[in-house]
């Protein structure tokens, strides 16, 4: 019988039982033909490959993920990926929908069409994510129909303004839900569920929806599998209770591994879906558990039904590994073909100005001076209580703080005192938007960061002690239309360009990742303390995520949904 590619002496792992088989595989026209024992008196065939007793698994699947946190463009993610045995991924692109609307999802996809990694896109929901921002584009039923109407897209991507959801029945996420409902029934639709139990977690799944990936504790997990809710467990979930009610109990069917976001150094240093694969084994899960809960069951929540496991008639995705421990990558094959091989030489093909023309101006902003950063106040001079968001290592969420700041001459005076200012402007030219707060924390303790990389309107964020710093890393910023940028005494210490939609750049993974570790080094340097302070500073502006954040519109409760005042009123202030 005639095979395109023999494999042989492996140990295949078997996805309908969780176990490893010792075998041969058959692989013709880029799907797998036969597995078992079978050798080569029963096929003749084009290329032969000795396994060498390695283990040979499904191609990894992740589900939920966002290209722009890495930064990069899809090929660069895509050389990434496969390096690290994952072949097959749903993105959501609502950064750059945030930014450029259809079209940005439009590019993405395009982007992607010649890469070596499967990328199946979800629709950005969320665009923007609340009425409280500005973004540069908007995703509403029109832009969904006209998607949906590709038969490229694979699901509705995570409904982030739950808070609408539960309160506001006439909210547009209210009635993309119910369009979704009437027209496309059969559409998987995807969720942000922070927090919620009990009645507020029930009436978002009656909408509809069926997941969340947010942080997960043991209470809220065990809720949300009860309802049928399918989870996606990202590292920040993976506490040892998490884990330990994932391998104890029998809820495989229930939930996948997921990255959602990576920082570009953590990527080239640890790896993707691999690592979370890895920690998993090292935290006590079945080498075969985690394998199931990175292949089979994400692709059955995508109904994906042609990949995600070894059996005939499958697409030949697959990884050979030498040890299963340590989930050492060997190689890389993408129906049928080998594309990595930790042996061979390895490199990634560059693509520049990828994106249209107006993908590289889209900072529309001019630049700034001291007098953008004095924060005027329309009260009586004194002694006022004001709100500070405070930062906390461990957590993207932060917390509110009532604080006294002075007021002088209808100024708040906020330079070298105990808290930072943060001030936010929108760069799209749409209305000259800015808000200003106080931060405090575990944030910066001196100098200034500035970035366009501020989910998920990606307008123009400044956190800082001194106007002079501010000024500086704003501005550096907008010069290279976007980025990041870090300041201390006058000094630039770090300053990442990100040039498409500023939030993206056509640089190398590695390169990428030296300036990211270097960013992120600048940041700890000025008393960040946090695990991952880039995505911390950068989710300052997203106002879905708990509990007080900035936007153009204002500072926002996002518990209430509501833009609130800088100075609170004295009623206001807790006994």
């Amino acid at each position: 019988m005639r095979a395109d590619k023999m494999i042989l002496q492996v140990k295949v792992y078997n996805s309908y039982y969780k176990t490893f088989e010792e075998g041969n595989v058959a692989i013709l026209d880029g799907k797998f033909m036969y597995i078992g024992q079978r050798g080569l008196e029963s096929f003749e065939a084009a290329e032969i490959v000795e396994g060498h007793g390695k283990y040979m698994i499904p191609g990894l699947i992740d589900i939920h993920l966002h290209i722009e946190s890495t930064m990069v463009t899809p090929s660069t993610f895509s050389y990434g990926l496969i390096r690290n045995g994952v072949t097959t991924i749903v993105p959501e692109p609502h950064e750059m929908a945030n930014v450029f609307g259809l079209e940005g999802i439009q590019e993405m996809m395009e982007a992607s069409k010649d890469c070596v990694a499967d990328m199946f896109y979800g629709i950005p929901s969320s665009v923007p994510a609340t009425p409280l921002e500005t973004s540069g584009g908007e995703i509403d039923i029109p832009e969904i129909d006209t998607l949906l109407q590709t038969g490229e897209m694979i699901c509705l991507g995570e409904i982030m303004n739950y808070v609408d959801v539960i309160r506001d029945p006439e909210s547009k996420t209210n009635r993309i839900l119910r369009h979704v409902r009437e027209h496309y029934p059969e559409l998987i639709i995807e969720g942000h569920t922070p927090q919620l139990l009990d009645l507020d977690l029930h009436q978002l799944i009656y909408a509809g929806i069926g997941s969340d990936h947010t942080h997960q504790s043991i209470e809220g997990m065990k809720e949300r599998m009860a309802a049928g809710m399918f989870i996606e467990i990202q590292e920040k979930s993976m506490t040892p209770e998490v884990m330990d009610y994932l391998i104890q109990e029998n809820v495989a069917q229930h939930f996948c591994f997921v990255t959602d976001d990576v920082m570009p150094d953590s990527f080239v240093e640890r790896g993707h879906l691999n690592h979370i694969v890895s920690k998993a084994i090292h935290m006590g899960m079945k080498p075969e558990d985690a394998i199931y809960a990175a292949t089979y069951t994400p692709a059955a929540r995508m109904r994906m039904h042609d990949r995600g496991t070894i059996a005939p008639g499958k697409i030949a995705d697959f990884v050979l590994l030498s040890d299963l421990g340590q989930f050492d990558v060997d190689q890389v094959y993408k129906d049928g073909n080998k594309v990595f091989d930790k042996f061979e030489e390895y490199h990634q093909e560059l693509m520049q100005r990828s994106f249209p023309a107006h993908f590289y101006q889209s900072v529309k902003l001019e630049p700034l001076t001291e007098q953008d950063f004095t924060v005027e106040m329309d009260v009586a001079d004194g002694t006022h209580q004001c709100r500070v968001m405070m930062v906390k290592d461990g957590s993207t969420f932060t917390s509110e703080r009532i604080a006294s700041a002075q007021v002088e001459q209808g100024e708040l005076i906020w330079e070298h005192g105990e808290h930072g200012l943060i001030a936010t402007f929108e760069r799209y030219g749409k209305n000259g938007n800015r808000a200003y707060g106080l931060i405090g924390g575990d944030t910066i303790k001196r100098g200034a960061v500035a970035t366009t990389y501020s989910h998920d309107n990606h307008n123009l964020l400044v956190v800082g002690h001194n106007k002079q710093d501010m000024v500086l890393a704003a501005n550096t910023v907008l010069s290279s239309q976007g980025g990041f940028c870090v300041v201390e005494n006058g000094k630039v210490l770090s300053h990442l360009p990100l040039t498409v939609g500023g939030i993206l750049t056509e640089g190398p993974l590695e390169m990428v990742a030296a300036h990211v570790k270097e960013l992120r080094s600048a940041l700890l340097s000025l008393g960040y303390r946090h695990y991952n302070p880039i995505m911390s500073l950068s989710t300052h502006s997203l106002p879905v995520s708990p509990a007080l954040k900035i936007t153009d519109h204002g500072l926002i409760d996002v518990n209430a949904g509501k833009v609130v005042s800088l100075i609170v009123e004295p009623s206001e202030v807790p006994e």
